[in-house]
C-alpha cells in the first residue's frame, strides 16, 4: 500500500506548520523571558497576546509539571518545545505503513487534541485571552487527528483483504 498523495502532502504541511508555530512559539517566549518590553507580532492588544500566554504559567509543561518538579526543573519545558517534539514525531512516524505506526499515529493525536482542549479551556476561561498561534495549534492538532485516523483505517482495510 502507498500512502496516497493528498495524506503526504497534508500531513509534510500540518507538520510543517505546527513546527513554525512551535518554533516561533519558543522564540516568543524566550524573547520575552530575556526583554519583558519585547513585542511579539501576535501581540495585538490586552486580550489578544501570545507572549501573555506563552509566558503564564500554563506556558511550560500544561501548567501541570510545575506540581511535581520544581518550576525551573529540566522536565518543566515550554508547551513549545513539546509541540516541536510532537510534529517530528507525526511526521517521522507518518514515513512508516506499519500497522504499529498507524496505531501511534492516532494515540499521539488524540493525546494532542485532549492537550488542545485542556489549553483552550485555560486560556478562554482562566487567561481570558485569544493567542492566534495557540489556535493554530489546535486546529493543526484536529486535522492531523483526522488524516491518522483516516491512515488507521485504510491500513486496517488493507490488512483484512491481504489476511
Amino acid at each position: 500500500m502507498a500512502v496516497p498523495k493528498w495524506e503526504r502532502k497534508t500531513r509534510v504541511f500540518l507538520c510543517v506548520f505546527g513546527l513554525f508555530l512551535s518554533v516561533y512559539a519558543l522564540h516568543v517566549e524566550l524573547s520575552r523571558e530575556s526583554n519583558p518590553d519585547y513585542r511579539a507580532m501576535c501581540d495585538l492588544g490586552e486580550s489578544v497576546s501570545c507572549s501573555k500566554v506563552f509566558t503564564s504559567r500554563w506556558g511550560r509543561g500544561f501548567g501541570l509539571v510545575q506540581f511535581f518538579v520544581a518550576a525551573d526543573n529540566p522536565l518543566n519545558q515550554p508547551n513549545s518545545v513539546l509541540g516541536i517534539i510532537f510534529y517530528t514525531l507525526q511526521m517521522g512516524l507518518g514515513l512508516s505503513l506499519s500497522k504499529k505506526a498507524a496505531m501511534l499515529l492516532v494515540f499521539f493525536s488524540w493525546v494532542s487534541v485532549a492537550g488542545s482542549l485542556y489549553l483552550a479551556s485555560i486560556l478562554a476561561f482562566v487567561l481570558g485571552d485569544f493567542c492566534m498561534v495557540c489556535v493554530s495549534t489546535y486546529i493543526v492538532n484536529f486535522v492531523l487527528l483526522f488524516t491518522n485516523i483516516k491512515r488507521r483505517r485504510a491500513i486496517e482495510g488493507v490488512k483484512e483483504k491481504a489476511g
